[in-house]
């Protein structure tokens, strides 16, 4: 006697999009299965706050099993993808190879270097939790070397932070980093003449921001030259070296830190990337968020080649929020055996904080700067932040920070303390044990 099972949903990442369609999908007659390498969800717009000591890391991750205590139907695993075979319907990882009547791919994305030799060797990227504490720690070791050194020279490469990309997270990031080394560091390194502390922001094209309108993205330009950032447009990498960022125009700028931010691309599980490439790197789907000639498989967020307006989607939480959310619809309609619906996004607009009382914002019937900008990229920001206690950390935290001018999270930690420790194997499930992989059907 066979016993039945219900249809299993497997959802890859548990980022905005793959959590949105898990929750979605919450007691619609199907058992879900949410696989990611971290058993906790990271609120990826504030790493850069991780990386400039404005926040902790505990206060942007929260832990994905919790938020699946509401999800009755659903388990997770926490497990690294490995292989996906399409024609059996079954995604492998280290210990099990776990079958599936619906896949939804929502792996996020990765830093790009857009074939710059050294870019990916000598950089710094910030596009995990891992990266931004890494961040963090280089930043103030930088400071600490640079008290010892005696030097002048070496002490301005210590002193100076090269940021690759104008796009909303450069500036965010060299905002932020100008704030905390005028501010803070004053206070913590008496002795180091901090006029010699250079942010430089590198951006390729002849303004930054350029997704929003000319005029916010002038605004910008001139906020962050006013507080000391070293803004150079049509400034092109050709290679980066050893503590050195080479342009094409024959500049040098001599630097110990150089973190790159100039972009993103897709990182979907072996093969989705081979099997269905689009030009622009990503996997080819339908209108309907589905895979070529697989009904069943959905991709969604920065893994997923969609278009608005005859523009690649932006790479950013709404987009992947709504997609899963369409996926889920899609499931739910094959479910009852009606065609999935295609993919309409809704432009809700967007928003850049620049610095303190600095900001800008765009939907389509604002168009705000300053105060009004920063005011409300803090409240869309609150109000994404999942589970109460971390908004609520990150609310105190950013009061303090506007009211004291001062952060709290100035720490080196050795690198095993938080990077590099060597987890247990992965269970699949609860009475898993060692041994051959086994199989989840």
């Amino acid at each position: 006697m066979t016993v039945s099972r219900s249809p299993r949903v497997v959802i890859v990442g548990a980022g905005f999009g793959g959590l949105k369609a898990a929750q979605l999908l919450a007691r619609s007659g199907v058992e879900i299965l949410l696989i990611d390498r971290n058993n906790y969800h990271t609120f990826v717009p504030l790493l850069y706050q991780v990386a400039v000591a404005e926040l902790e890391p505990e206060q942007i991750a929260y832990p994905v099993r919790r938020i699946l205590r509401r999800i009755p139907n659903a388990r997770f695993v926490m497990a690294e993808v490995k292989q996906i075979d399409f024609a059996g319907q079954v995604v492998e990882t280290e210990d099990s190879a776990i079958s599936y009547d619906f896949l939804i791919l929502a792996t996020g994305s990765k830093s790009q270097y857009l074939g710059v030799p050294g870019a990916r060797e000598y950089t710094l990227p910030m596009k995990t939790l891992e990266e931004a504490v890494a961040l963090r720690n280089h930043i103030f070791s930088c400071f600490e070397q640079a008290v010892r050194e005696k030097d002048a020279t070496q002490r301005q490469q210590l002193l100076t932070f090269v940021i690759v990309g104008g796009g909303p997270t450069g500036v965010e990031l060299a905002g932020a980093l100008v704030e905390l080394m005028h501010g803070p560091l004053v206070k913590d390194y008496p002795t180091l003449d901090l006029q010699q502390v250079r942010v430089i922001l590198l951006q390729s094209g002849d303004r930054l921001v350029a997704e929003y309108p000319q005029r916010l993205g002038d605004y910008t330009q001139k906020q962050l030259r006013t507080r000391g950032v070293k803004v150079h447009l049509q400034a092109k990498v050709s290679q980066v070296t050893p503590q050195a960022v080479h342009l094409q125009d024959g500049t040098t700028i001599l630097a110990k830190t150089i973190i790159w931010t100039a972009g993103v691309e897709a990182s979907p599980p072996p093969p989705t990337g081979e099997l269905f490439p689009s030009a622009k790197g990503k996997v080819a789907v339908l209108p309907t968020l589905q895979l070529p000639n697989q009904p069943q498989v959905y991709a969604i967020g920065d893994v997923a080649d969609v278009e608005y307006k005859g523009q690649p989607l932006p790479a950013v939480a709404p987009v992947a929020i709504q997609q899963g959310a369409s996926v889920a619809n899609n499931i739910k309609r094959q479910l009852r055996g009606l065609s999935p619906q295609t993919f309409r996004y809704k432009d809700k607009g967007r928003a850049a904080i620049i610095a303190r009382n600095a900001g800008v914002a765009q939907t389509d019937k604002l168009t705000l700067m300053g105060f009004p900008g920063w005011f409300l990229w803090l409240g869309i920001h609150l109000y994404y932040l999942p589970g109460l206690r971390n908004s609520l950390l990150v609310f105190i935290s950013w009061v303090c920070d506007y009211l004291f001018g001062d952060r709290f999270v100035r720490l080196i930690f050795p690198q095993s303390t938080f990077l590099g420790i060597q987890s247990p194997p992965f269970a699949a499930t609860d009475d898993h044990q060692p041994g051959a992989k086994q199989n989840i059907g």
